[in-house]
């Protein structure tokens, strides 16, 4: 029998064409779904394909709301007998933050694979149609069970838990090699050298939640100022993740600021803007916790989930620890 996948298309530069086929930046998002399969010569031929369109948008433009409804119906799907896999086509500009919010609440053996492309699909040498079929093969092959959410861009299979989009224009900007990358596809085959280690059920679960509490994330620099700090806990968010210098260390002015925040109440969390290398935790730290592995967008979705299930201090800490 032949693998039974759904396709959810939600926009982004995979969906996208501008005028002129040099033209690789000022495109909008104006192809379904459903055309953009039939315009892939060979893809419908990968799988029985349902297509979905929740949305059609910019990635940059993603609400919590979208990324909430759209784990909702992949772990609908996931749960079908009917269905042996899912993949979503989405922008790359915020392509990071839903793979990684679906690792933490979608669990299934079977495989979620994300995909989006650097170039519109009106361009020369657009990379999108490649990086869907990859997609719908890695999804169709029974050898991705069990690895969790993945993105498969260039030629690429990566772990949602370690995706990052680490270059602004070039077709490899989520990587080629480092932690994280799981396998490759070359000529239609897929290969795996190896496989994350997973709980098996989701960390948190979308069961009743409709909704997520707004956590801000504040860059930390030399001679920073306090002013944002005060502007997030009079806006009423719930926490703030400082990106901040080297291995977690604060200004004087975030010390001040996540200082003032905590006594508001808020969950302050050190992560650092530097693209590699933990955030290590002190035994004794009673101020910002550590965000341990975890990048600054990474440690925002975390602690939002953790707040949503209204997790205490010591519980996030914990959870952070374990990420």
């Amino acid at each position: 029998m032949r693998p039974r996948l759904v396709l959810i298309g939600t926009g982004g530069t995979i969906a996208a064409t501008a005028g002129d086929a040099r033209t690789l930046t000022g495109y909008r998002v104006t192809q379904g779904i459903d055309a953009m399969l039939a315009a892939i010569p060979g893809a419908a031929d990968v799988a029985d394909i349902r297509c979905e369109q929740p949305f059609n948008v910019d990635s940059r433009d993603l609400t919590t709301a979208q990324v909430l409804r759209l784990a909702r119906a992949i772990d609908r799907h996931v749960r079908d007998p009917g269905v042996d896999g899912v993949v979503v086509t989405h922008g790359t500009d915020s392509l990071e933050e839903t793979a990684f919010f679906l690792h933490l609440t979608v669990r299934s053996p079977k495989p979620v694979v994300l995909v989006g492309a650097m170039r519109p699909a009106s361009a020369l040498s657009a990379d999108g149609p490649l990086n869907l079929v990859n997609a719908l093969l890695a999804a169709a092959d029974p050898a991705s069970r069990g690895r969790g959410v993945l993105v498969v861009m260039n030629d690429c299979i990566v772990a949602a838990r370690y995706a990052a989009k680490r270059h602004t224009t070039r077709v490899d900007a989520f990587g080629a090699d480092g932690a994280g990358v799981l396998g490759t596809i070359a000529d239609g085959c897929v290969r795996y050298a190896m496989r994350p280690d997973l709980p098996d059920a989701a960390v948190f679960s979308l069961a009743g939640l409709r909704t997520l509490p707004p956590v801000d994330i504040i860059t930390d620099y030399q001679d920073a100022p306090a002013h944002p700090y005060a502007a997030a806990i009079q806006a009423g968010s719930r926490g703030i993740v400082v990106a901040s210098m080297g291995n977690g260390s604060l200004s004087p002015a975030a010390v001040r600021g996540c200082a003032q925040a905590m006594r508001r109440g808020l969950v302050c969390v050190r992560a650092s803007r530097v693209p590699d290398g933990p955030v290590t935790g002190r035994a004794t730290d009673s101020g910002p916790l550590a965000s341990h592995a975890l990048n600054a967008l990474q440690a925002r979705i975390a602690l939002r989930l953790a707040l949503a299930r209204e997790m205490d201090r010591d519980g996030i800490s914990d959870l952070l620890q374990r990420l």
